[in-house]
């Protein structure tokens, strides 16, 4: 296996990464409004981890083969980069909010806890799904040069 089909099999990886976080993150979403808190916890637990591991495994690919140039054109070469920015943005600012709700967990206080995601859950499952959508657009549907 050559770095470019290394490359390829960890964003194949990374595709599963982030599905796993989205249905997590659902089901977490699902089962606190359930009042089902261990469930919630395990959920939140499993979304947090796979997000970790995306992180860690995003960075490995992306040193060994860098960018890849979009092969798509037109509208769909717009709306491709239209929801790359928006999950790349989304994605670096996500990132200290979710600690900050460990950090709440952590100290007993679920009152700031959920109050804060409110905001952040749709946050993150956005950047979730439109991190999947952005693997099946250049991995899947249109390519890469």
């Amino acid at each position: 296996m050559d770095v470019a089909q290394f490359g390829d099999a960890l964003a194949v990886l990374n595709a599963s990464l982030n599905a796993t976080s989205a249905v997590a993150l659902f089901t977490g979403f699902v089962l606190i409004r359930q009042r089902k808190l261990r469930g919630h916890r395990l959920a939140m637990t499993i979304a947090f981890g796979t997000s970790a591991l995306f992180l860690v495994f995003y960075l490995i690919r992306f040193a060994l083969t860098g960018t890849h140039e979009f092969a798509g054109e037109g509208i769909a070469r717009f709306l491709y980069f239209s929801i790359l920015f928006s999950h790349m943005v989304l994605a670096v600012l996500v990132v200290p909010f979710v600690i900050r709700l460990l950090h709440l967990v952590r100290k007993h206080r679920f009152r700031d806890h959920a109050r804060l995601a409110r905001w952040v859950f749709p946050v993150w499952a956005y950047v979730s799904v439109t991190g999947l959508l952005v693997y099946l657009l250049l991995y899947q549907v249109y390519g890469y040069s």
